[in-house]
């Protein structure tokens, strides 16, 4: 047995533990906990709520599974609103939160996209269970409980992620003027209809300091704009009172928003009686049925269009790619007004109108075929700015036009059908306040940032009379607790008429000439005394003489909101603040002025696509184009050509394991559904299994952890960017070990070691309870590891493809194989090739080959695999299933192996021509390495005289019941006294019979010492057992019924056929032998290039191909398969440490290289001091001698002297004259 280079100890890495388990409700204990300001803290709130109705709904499905109590109705319904919080809180992270972060902090933001797409997919799946046929059948129950389990994972484990990584760097890299401007932009993104049911959930699944908190956290998050807090605290109230009291001192003089916004609503219930009582007076001014104001939109979508079209075909005219920005800008704007009108249609509209009619309307494919349509071209403009000067301007422009002409051709045909199919009927069916309440419920599926740009542009193309209808109906449609809503809306649908030229950001109110008042200006009597606010629609005048901006939250936090968006710039209503003298305008001409949100317009493009195509998705599933205007997704678009008709790279290879998990995932996941009524055989097969995959997969994990990740890390443009999956693997091992603690308890049960007082029909139903669960868990840890391995190939796989050579790549590969034990290579390879073709396995084994060229892993692949596939044949058909693929594995390797292998019957027949033409024949053999050419060459010319020594017939094994005509048939002790086994060199129980002189010894050096040849112990079959003498099989443990299997050692390598009770052993498949220590990838590590073991804290050193296959420079023994412990020097080469102990009393420079062994500043320093004390003859002083300094290799000048010269680059003294 040969060791490796001793006394270098493994650096552990200590990984922090997680914080909490996996499914737990409590707030997440993270430092963001201990920042009672930030204004992140709101989040921790949503994942609180969301834990807690994950919980809840998880124990129901598992109580509706085991018990069959339940309603499903109810269930169904608690799964939709769910489903519905969830999407919106995902839209949000996506549309608000993770860009902001992409630009402070990169890399990290898109892999938590990436799990909103697959929580996305869980939910369609758990509906699609639910809209099947199965209701009925048992196996729904537990499927359905499955479902929800795995939903409950995935999300608690996003969110503990979030909390682990996301938050604390939105803490770190952004201001709380900032967080706060985030916080408001995330519930601007949410849709206004959502929000009333939103925040009062949330605000129920909290204590009471939580619902505190969360209310000092909105006080300080939304604009001091006293409509806007009254629009959000009256979603908070909800239905029920809400009585609060502000812990912060600093609210202590601010007014209940609660109860001011209790007072508007009271307000508003006579407003709104006057507007009632006037319905019919008004209710044909507008032109009819309230309905026809889809008219007014349809035309205004229209005109845009129409407007684009032209702009199109203008910019095919002039060539000029400078307008491109805005034409795109004005696209996206047009595309989100169409998509959420028709979310609107789909979700209020058509619904409302197929349950008064039974007809069946829908135009879900129409609305898909649109937003595929507006895709395609906003694809077709991003390439064409990518690709610039490059690409065909003449093909563009005909694409773009032609692209236009068809979106507008296929709204204006959707239109025409809806007004001749859908109105006549919403019309007939539906009252005027019926059509008024459809309208208002359409308008609040959109969130608040785009309704504050979506009115004024539908104003601004109708005429004044329309306006005011438009208006008029709305307020007649809302409830009365939208009061202050519906004031915010009609203040923004002003703004689309003619702006004051005097007043920069006031406009004409719509309402001064209308049957009633400015709702804005009666909703502000409510308060006269709170003057610092501006939604009067005429001026008022502010404290100490200042009347504020319309958009006063601007003013609060004017610098840190403009630095969150650098890139864009608000181009919409600038505030300007307005003299306290200044004229008010004439009634007929009132000015009006409402608080904007503050938020920035131009980020709107790039995610409200994205969220309306989920919002679209809670009522159809579509299969549109990915938005490609976010800079989180531009490695999306890459990822899906650089994979088209490219070579394949080694890391490939490595990401083909994939394959084989998925293969066992599915297993489990099929097979647990059996567990409910199994026996114990099954139970112990899936046992099996499942502990096979958790193994492999651990292996797997931290070789991307340890070797992989790092190195994606080291590359500058990618730090962060494999940080979510390494807390990713410490949750799945927690999953893992859940799985497993339930497999335990119910092999526990199956035994009999669980009792129950209730006998079988307790039993019974503890079995059917823990097979429920297990089938979950099963099904969640399919669904974690299916969606992670998913995220590593689209995202982190393309990365090596862009970032690494091959030769780095193949160093990786290497990296991994030479911290892979061969014990775990032995499991992994036959259970991947099994997942794979034959094509596959051949391309595989090629890689790896070529990532251990310089080593000896082939001849163990030879060695194992051809022993595995013997071990196989005897085994079972089931048994051998696995082990049959990799038969075909070793057909090719034995292919590429021909290497002579003389056997002595060989030797025998041959005359000298013979065998000197085979000793030629191996010598030309540019395939073999020196050193093992050298030893078949010399093994060859002794041959003759070894053949003859084997003259005499071999014995048969069991001639002699005994082994007595054998010689060596009696035990050796290490220990005599003690009565211990083995021999000076090795404790063990048993010896060895030497194949070349069928002699029993008990080690190969027993054997040297006193024969004239040496033992091959590779070719070792047989062995004797120490206790009862019986020759047998080579074996870990004795087969005679006497000894009771009686273990020959701790450790037993049926490659080297070793045997060691002493001592941690390995074997090392790249060195192809056993090595001491306690293995690969724990303190060892093998280097592919040196082609030797090092310990762990050497993985960054001095390479040198092949370094270790040869004698040590002092006692020319060879170091490769040397027992002496063995030393690495700085400059990459080898001696025994013993030679090192002794060469370097008097030597400190490398015999081979000449390099310096070690540190020797202090040696080199006390030269200097005694060449600064000595004085050279005056004819010497002035001279100067040439130099080349052996360390770090450069050539210079040094002072004359007849011993000692100083480098003049790094100080050595290590030099020599030229």
């Amino acid at each position: 047995m040969a060791t490796p280079l001793t006394g270098l100890q493994h650096n552990e890495r200590v990984l922090a533990p997680m914080a909490g388990p996996l499914n737990t409700v409590e707030n997440a204990k993270i430092s963001l906990i201990s920042q009672p300001k930030s204004a992140i803290l709101i989040f921790l709130f949503f994942h609180k709520g969301i834990r807690c109705e994950l919980d809840r709904l998880h124990k129901s499905a598992l109580a509706f599974a085991t018990d069959g109590h339940g309603d499903i109705q109810m269930l169904r319904e608690r799964y939709n609103f769910l489903r519905t919080v969830y999407k919106h809180h995902s839209n949000a992270e996506d549309e608000v939160i993770f860009p902001a972060l992409d630009i402070r902090v990169k890399n990290v933001a898109r892999t938590y996209s990436l799990e909103h797409k697959g929580e996305s997919d869980l939910f369609d799946q758990l509906f699609d269970l639910l809209n099947s046929n199965m209701q009925n059948d048992d196996s729904f129950r537990r499927e359905l409980a499955c479902c929800t389990g795995a939903i409950q994972t995935s999300i608690c484990q996003h969110m503990f992620k979030e909390e682990e990584q996301v938050f604390p760097y939105l803490i770190d890299k952004f201001s709380f003027e900032e967080q706060a401007f985030l916080v408001w932009q995330f519930l601007c993104t949410i849709p206004v209809n959502m929000m009333p049911e939103f925040l009062p959930w949330l605000a129920s699944s909290l204590s009471s300091d939580e619902l505190q908190d969360l209310l000092d956290c909105l006080h300080k998050i939304i604009p001091e704009q006293k409509l806007l807090q009254q629009v959000v605290f009256t979603w908070v109230k909800g239905k029920g009172p809400i009585k609060v009291e502000s812990s912060c001192d600093a609210h202590a003089e601010k007014p209940d928003h609660i109860g001011e916004c209790s007072h508007a609503c009271d307000n508003c219930k006579v407003w709104k009686r006057k507007h009632v009582e006037l319905d019919s007076s008004i209710s044909d001014g507008g032109g009819g049925c309230p309905i026809n104001e889809i008219l007014h939109w349809h035309n205004a979508i229209k005109k845009e269009l129409v407007d684009i079209a032209q702009e199109a075909k203008k910019i095919e005219l002039s060539g000029n790619f400078a307008n491109l920005a805005s034409f795109t800008e004005r696209l996206q704007f047009i595309a989100e007004v169409c998509i959420f009108h028709s979310i609107a249609e789909d979700k209020v509209i058509f619904p409302a109108v197929d349950a008064r009619v039974k007809n069946g309307v829908s135009f879900v494919m129409e609305h898909a075929e649109e937003q595929s349509q507006f895709n395609n071209l906003r694809c077709l403009i991003e390439n064409m700015q990518t690709v610039g000067a490059n690409s065909s301007t003449a093909e563009f422009y005909k694409k773009l036009c032609t692209k236009a002409d068809q979106i507008m051709a296929t709204i204006q045909e959707h239109f025409h059908t809806e007004e001749l199919e859908v109105l006549p009927l919403a019309r007939e069916h539906f009252s005027f306040n019926e059509q008024r309440v459809l309208l208002y419920e359409s308008l609040c599926v959109m969130p608040l940032k785009l309704v504050e740009r979506v009115l004024p542009w539908l104003v601004s193309s109708l005429n004044e009379e329309q306006a005011k209808s438009v208006l008029q109906n709305m307020r007649l449609a809302a409830p009365a607790s939208d009061a202050a809503l519906v004031t915010l809306f009609s203040g923004w649908a002003c703004k689309g008429r003619s702006q004051d030229s005097s007043e920069s950001g006031r406009f004409v109110c719509l309402s001064a000439n209308g049957v009633v008042g400015c709702p804005i200006k009666e909703t502000n009597k409510v308060d006269e005394d709170f003057s610092g606010q501006c939604f009067a629609c005429a001026p008022a005048a502010a404290k100490q003489g200042q009347v504020s901006s319309p958009d006063a939250s601007d003013s609060i936090r004017p610098v840190k909101r403009a630095n969150l968006n650098e890139t864009c710039e608000n181009t919409k209503n600038p505030d300007q603040s307005t003299s306290e003298n200044s004229p008010k305008p004439p009634c007929n001409n009132q000015l009006c002025c409402v608080p904007g949100l503050g938020v920035s317009c131009n980020n709107l493009g790039i995610s409200s696509i994205s969220s309306a195509r989920s919002l679209s998705s809670l009522s159809y599933n579509s299969s549109c184009a990915p938005s490609l205007n976010s800079s989180l997704f531009i490695w999306e678009t890459d990822i899906g050509s650089s994979e088209i008709g490219q070579a394949a790279k080694p890391i490939d290879h490595i990401f083909q394991f994939h394959k084989a998990i998925r293969k066992d995932l599915e297993y489990l996941d099929v097979e647990s559904g059996r567990l409910a009524d199994c026996n114990e055989a099954f139970l112990r097969h899936f046992s099996g299994r499942f502990r096979l995959l958790w193994g492999l997969y651990r292996a797997h994990s931290n070789a991307e952890d340890d070797i992989v990740f790092p190195a994606l890390e080291s590359k500058e443009s990618l730090h962060n960017v494999s940080h979510s999956y390494t807390i990713d693997h410490k949750q799945e091992e927690k999953l893992f070990e859940g799985i497993s603690a339930v497999l335990n308890e119910l092999a526990q049960l199956h035994e009999g070691n669980l009792g129950f007082a209730g006998g079988c029909e307790e039993w019974g139903r503890r079995h059917n309870e823990l097979a429920t669960k297990l089938q979950g868990m099963c099904k969640s840890i399919r669904v974690t590891l299916d969606q992670h391995v998913f995220r590593e190939e689209l995202e982190l796989w393309p990365l090596f493809d862009a970032h690494f050579s091959v030769e780095e790549q193949d160093k990786i590969v290497g990296r991994i194989i030479g911290t892979t034990g061969a014990e775990v290579l032995q499991s992994m390879l036959p259970w991947v090739t099994a997942a794979l073709t034959q094509e596959e396995q051949n391309k595989m084994m090629d890689t790896w080959r070529q990532a251990t060229r310089n080593t000896m892993f082939n001849e163990w692949l030879n060695e194992w695999w051809k022993g595995a596939s013997v071990a196989s044949s005897q085994a079972t058909p089931s048994e051998s299933s696995v082990p049959a693929q990799g038969k075909d594995v070793q057909e090719s390797l034995d292919q590429c192996d021909q290497m002579f292998k003389p056997g002595w019957k060989d030797i025998f027949r041959m005359n000298e021509n013979d065998l000197e033409a085979e000793i030629r024949k191996v010598s030309r053999d540019s395939s073999l390495d020196p050193r093992r050419k050298a030893y078949l060459i010399q093994n060859l010319m002794t041959s003759r005289w070894i053949a003859a020594q084997q003259k005499v017939p071999e014995p048969r094994i069991g001639e002699s019941a005994d082994g007595e005509d054998v010689p060596g048939c009696s035990p050796s002790y290490r220990d005599s006294e003690n009565q211990i086994y083995g021999c000076e060199h090795y404790k063990r129980n048993c010896k060895l019979m030497a194949a070349c002189c069928n002699k029993l010894f008990a080690c190969r050096f027993c054997h040297d010492k006193v024969s004239d040849h040496s033992m091959d112990r590779k070719a070792t079959t047989d062995m004797m057992c120490m206790r009862c003498l019986k020759i047998q099989p080579v074996a870990p443990t004795c087969a005679t019924l006497s000894c009771e299997g009686f273990s020959m050692a701790k450790y037993f390598c049926n490659v080297c056929k070793f045997f060691d009770d002493e001592r941690n052993v390995y074997h090392c498949p790249s060195c192809n032998l056993c090595r001491v220590g306690k293995g690969l990838g724990i303190d060892f590590f093998h280097c592919m290039t040196c082609n030797c073991c090092l310990g762990m804290n050497l993985v960054q050193h001095t390479c040198r191909e092949k370094a270790l296959e040869t004698n040590c420079p002092i006692c020319c023994d060879f170091l490769f398969t040397s027992s002496a412990a063995v030393k690495a020097l700085p400059c990459g080469h080898f001696m025994h440490s013993a030679c090192f102990q002794a060469y370097t009393c008097s030597h400190y420079t490398c015999p081979i290289c000449c390099k310096s062994m070690g540190d020797m500043g202090v040696y080199f320093g006390m030269l200097d001091a005694l060449l600064a004390a000595e004085e050279l003859p005056e004819e010497y002083r002035d001279r100067s001698q040439d130099i080349l300094c052996n360390d770090c290799e450069k050539k210079g000048t040094s002072r004359f002297h007849w011993l000692y010269h100083k480098c003049s680059s790094c100080g050595s003294y290590n030099t020599k004259v030229i």
